[in-house]
């Protein structure tokens, strides 16, 4: 039986070979989901889990959307990277922009003008020489100086699929009418851009511009005229918007004024090329330090390094604190550091956190599922990472967003709202019983900050400390803000006409209506908790659940009573939240912003004083007498201002969370050699197990084996 034998004898040696495979392996990409040839290199790995609708600056709104375009597009002006409060500086602009106010006459006028006498204000924009778009085929010529890729034939189209197909790219100097093309892009009707309605109450021939060519395709916009907004030469532009509105300038950092060459546009219009889904919204075209090189919304998105880039430094000032946290350690240097960026789609929030954990993302936010992993409470209340984090260098940044969340009261309601004592103290009854940093330790694992007004920190006028606080709702005690006894809500209550929360018509309790959208079965803990609130002053609750669509025209038509709401910061100044509580802007009446339809005539003058003026003594005390008047009236509930909390890896530098910018990714840095390091040491294979069960899985077939060939001998016997 010499082939058994034999046979055996190779089982045998299996699990000695099995182990001298295993250790001759290489192990450390055992589950690296990325090349073995992308470990050195300056990729920063981010995530995405929707697709962005559009690329186009003049349609995109959305924070998914300006997570690319941001990169991609240069608007004259950005955000200051280090400095707080938030701070404009020239991007692609050469210096701020020459202000000028002007009569009905055309004349200028002096700065200290009365606002009365501003008919007009221009903006001067001056723009650097020398700035290049990324390569791109729109701006390919042929030997011939024509462009190459602006009459493709139904031929070539066929055989396109993406951007890359192109067998050539061109580019061209970044001029002043490129920043009028897009303006007028704006306002053309086929554009659809969200902020077109807007502008036609700013931009002197805005409006006018946008009816004259709603019958044009959008290629044919170049060479008409808008009469607020010229190229004075090849580096100036000019716009001209009516009256004074210095939050005009917040608008000018926005990607809605980014750059557009007319040939994009004529590239894009080419019969048949939107069918293989090559558009603007699909491949922008831009100035920026980042092009995008792959468009797979499916799997990933890549941005890599614009090799056209022209030159910017980093910042070499920010806050106090800055140089030790050694964010000014590449002061002057040119930007970016980073050469690409790689967007995995990550639909499910624990892939992603283990991926995290494991290295192979750079930073994460935290989800609710993972923050006790993450995060603990001091004994102050604080917060501060966990010994597994701290372990592996993690750091944690918080910061309170520019943003609101309030419950809203509808004015017009005739329990709820108007403006009589009664009405007031109700309000102001509840404003103490909502107890909203409950809310934020149990919904928000104290992620947010109770709101003392209107606006978040970080927005000008908001004022720290003892004067800060809401004197209606709040204490000042042991150097903190103290929500007030529940004993002076139902003071307040009784003084009202609802004492023990009786409504003294059906000498039953008081009924109030909360209407939401909020109707899955995980808002449930939520709208059972708002119940217990108001029933801590003998005020029954009832929840109207309903979809979004209904709970919109209710609002609209005034038939909600209680609501919650929010607002993010379009830009940061105060305007941007006093506007909605301004008269003018009622929902019911108006169509405007101002949910809670409030309406004080002491309120609009001071609003209409405050949103035209800059910022200085004057307006600071204008914003204070303002946040009175509303703490006083209580037409909100203040809520609260969500915190963000963001971990990032030991090798990830130069990372300051900004509320307002988007484009941060040319600021920030890897120390490579230390992130491939730390994933080998976290991600080293545990082979042993490994090892002892093939052992035990060959040396049971072997004996198998053997046991079989000594059965088969014994039967031939």
């Amino acid at each position: 039986m010499p082939c058994h034998l034999t046979k055996c004898k190779i089982l045998y040696q299996i699990p000695f070979w099995f182990a001298l495979l295993l250790t001759a392996c290489d192990f450390t990409q055992v589950n690296n989901p990325y090349p073995k040839d992308q470990d050195d290199k300056a990729i920063l790995y981010q995530s995405f889990d929707e697709r962005p609708k559009t690329l186009d600056p003049a349609t995109a709104f959305a924070a998914n959307e300006y997570a690319f375009i941001a990169q991609i597009y240069e608007p004259p002006f950005q955000y200051h990277y280090l400095k707080r409060p938030y701070e404009l500086v020239p991007l692609t602009a050469a210096k701020m922009p020459d202000i000028q106010c002007v009569d009905k006459q055309g004349e200028k006028l002096s700065a200290s003008a009365d606002i009365k006498d501003i008919a007009f204000t221009d903006y001067i924009i001056d723009i650097k020489p020398n700035i290049k778009y990324q390569p791109h085929p729109a701006l390919a010529k042929a030997a011939t100086g024509d462009y190459a890729f602006h009459h493709l034939s139904k031929e070539q189209i066929a055989n396109l699929n993406t951007l890359t197909d192109f067998n050539d790219n061109g580019s061209r100097e970044l001029i002043a009418e490129d920043y009028v093309y897009q303006i007028k892009r704006l306002a053309h009707p086929k554009t659809q851009s969200p902020i077109a309605e807007m502008m036609k109450n700013y931009i002197v021939g805005f409006g006018e511009f946008s009816d004259k060519v709603k019958q044009l395709p959008k290629t044919a916009i170049k060479d008409v005229p808008m009469a607020g907004v010229t190229a004075i030469n090849r580096y100036q532009y000019r716009i001209r918007i009516k009256g004074k509105y210095p939050q005009f300038m917040y608008w000018l950092g926005m990607m809605f004024f980014a750059p557009m060459p007319w040939e994009a546009d004529v590239f894009y219009d080419q019969p048949g090329l939107s069918d293989k889904n090559i558009t603007l919204h699909w491949y922008p075209i831009g100035t920026g330090a980042y092009l995008l090189a792959e468009n797979n919304p499916n799997r990933r998105m890549i941005l890599e390094r614009n090799p056209n880039y022209h030159l910017e430094t980093y910042p070499n000032e920010g806050e106090p604190d800055d140089k030790q946290a050694d964010l000014l350690a590449d002061a002057n240097k040119p930007l970016p550091f980073i050469d690409k960026v790689i967007f995995t789609l990550e639909k499910e929030t624990i892939p992603y956190w283990t991926k995290f954990l494991q290295g192979y993302y750079d930073a994460s936010g935290i989800a609710s599922d993972s923050f006790d992993q993450a995060v603990q409470f001091t004994g102050s209340g604080g917060v501060q990472l966990t010994e597994s984090m701290k372990e592996k260098g993690i750091y944690l940044q918080t910061t309170v967003e520019p943003s609101s969340f309030y419950m809203g009261f509808n004015m017009l309601d005739t329990t709820v709202g108007g403006y009589t004592e009664p009405a007031r103290k109700l309000r102001q009854a509840l404003s103490i019983a909502i107890d909203y940093e409950e809310f934020i330790s149990i919904f928000m694992n104290e992620r947010g900050l109770a709101a003392q007004g209107v606006l978040p920190p970080g927005i000008y006028g908001y004022e720290e400390g003892k004067a800060g606080i809401n004197p209606y709702s709040y204490e000042w005690t042991g150097g903190r803000p103290q929500r007030k006894a529940i004993s002076a809500a139902k003071q307040l209550l009784k003084e009202a006409g609802y004492e023990n929360g009786i409504d003294p018509k059906t000498k039953q309790a008081l009924i109030l209506y909360f209407d939401t959208t909020s109707t899955s079965i995980d808002d449930r803990p939520r709208m059972s908790w708002y119940r217990k609130q108001f029933e801590k002053l003998g005020i029954k609750l009832v929840i109207r659940s309903t979809d979004y669509n209904r709970f919109q025209d209710k609002m609209r038509k005034g038939n909600a009573q209680i609501f919650v709401w929010g607002w993010n910061a379009d830009y940061p100044d105060p305007e941007n939240f006093f506007f909605l509580l301004y008269g003018n802007n009622g929902k019911v009446k108006f169509g405007g912003e101002n949910a809670s339809n409030y309406q004080n005539p002491a309120f609009d003058r001071l609003f209409e004083d405050m949103r035209n003026r800059d910022n200085g003594s004057e307006r600071f005390q204008l914003i204070q007498h303002m946040q009175e008047l509303v703490r006083h009236d209580a037409p909100w509930i203040f809520g609260f201002h969500p915190k963000r909390f963001s971990l990032s890896h030991s090798w990830f530098q130069n990372r300051k969370p900004h509320a307002m910018a988007n484009n941060e990714l040319k600021y920030l840095r890897l120390d490579t050699a230390t992130r491939t390091q730390q994933r080998q040491t976290w991600n080293q294979p545990v082979l042993r197990p490994l090892l002892v069960s093939a052992f035990l899985v060959v040396a049971a077939f072997a004996y198998g084996i053997k046991a079989f060939r000594q059965h088969t001998q014994k039967t031939l016997q």
